[in-house]
């Protein structure tokens, strides 16, 4: 989901600069036998579940992990992948609808998953594990106040009300044509009573102050916890899936065949709420990324 929100022009520029301060190609990622890179996108959840890899991989193996993180988008570190500066990032399924490779449309998250496991393994020779047990999507949220009112607990619930709450959303979401504002309301067949299209960073206070009733957010952004919103189920399925995996080249694991057991340590190991409350203890309460990754790692029983 993320690589449609930071995709830029300077996602190029900062591929380059972020390469050029770690050596570039044959410095910390170029492959080598004893050194592995995982490159993260900017934003907080890749970089936690780096800081995770990079733990267990040095406890139970010789190989020696550096991060290289603030890649702009899921493309640009798709390209650090395939040019072998980094050789491991998290991505998310839903990164088939980026042109990458021809695909079947569809929304169902088993056969989304399969075409990009297939078709990374086909086109870019990368091994696409199975998901780590949560995704990264747009999710309509409210208030916990009407949820419990209203009873509220899927997109569907909200078509009798619609038409007096306020939906506080991201401009751009506002203006997308197929999986926008106008396809939603085609899709779902109701509109919200007013809109205010806002940065995403703000809609969450917005919600809190009553400014707004319902709030389209990522599912695993801190927010959701930070201001007590309640999640509702997408039942038509309208957002195409996006379960995050782990992603790395298929030479790096035939040079370094251990990677396989640590990698599969986290599939099907963090779940959203996991996900959420990680990402918050980083972006709300300030955390250092690594300190909460060891102490998720201790919880599920992964580190002592």
């Amino acid at each position: 989901m993320r690589s449609r929100k930071y995709i830029a022009v300077t996602a190029v520029l900062s591929l380059s600069l972020a390469l050029s301060a770690c050596g570039g190609k044959g410095g910390s990622g170029g492959g080598s036998s004893s050194t592995l890179t995982i490159g993260t996108q900017t934003y907080t959840e890749p970089k936690i579940i780096a800081e995770m890899y990079k733990t267990l991989i040095e406890d139970r193996t010789d190989i020696s992990v550096k991060i290289l993180p603030d890649l702009a988008a899921s493309p640009i570190v798709i390209k650090a992948m395939k040019s072998n500066e980094i050789q491991m990032s998290t991505l998310y399924t839903g990164e088939i609808f980026n042109g990458h490779f021809d695909i079947e449309d569809t929304k169902d998250r088993a056969e989304v998953l399969k075409q990009a496991q297939e078709g990374f393994d086909k086109n870019f020779g990368f091994k696409w594990f199975d998901p780590y047990g949560f995704e990264n999507t747009y999710a309509f949220t409210v208030r916990k106040d009407l949820a419990d009112q209203y009873g509220l607990k899927t997109v569907s619930d909200l078509a009798s009300h619609a038409k007096d709450l306020k939906l506080g959303v991201d401009t751009s979401w506002l203006e997308r044509d197929n999986d926008g504002y106008r396809a939603f309301s085609k899709f779902y067949g109701f509109k919200f009573g007013d809109t205010f299209p806002m940065e995403i960073s703000l809609v969450y206070q917005a919600v809190a102050d009553k400014k707004v009733d319902v709030v389209l957010a990522y599912t695993t952004d801190p927010g959701i916890k930070q201001y007590n919103l309640q999640t509702l189920q997408d039942d038509k399925q309208f957002f195409p899936p996006y379960d995050a995996s782990p992603v790395i080249r298929k030479d790096t694991l035939e040079k370094m065949p251990e990677l396989n057991d640590v990698i599969a340590l986290l599939v099907g190991k963090i779940d959203a709420e996991a996900m959420t409350a990680l990402n918050y203890e980083v972006d709300v309460n300030k955390r250092d990324p690594h300190e909460v990754a060891l102490e998720y790692l201790k919880q599920i029983g992964l580190m002592k």
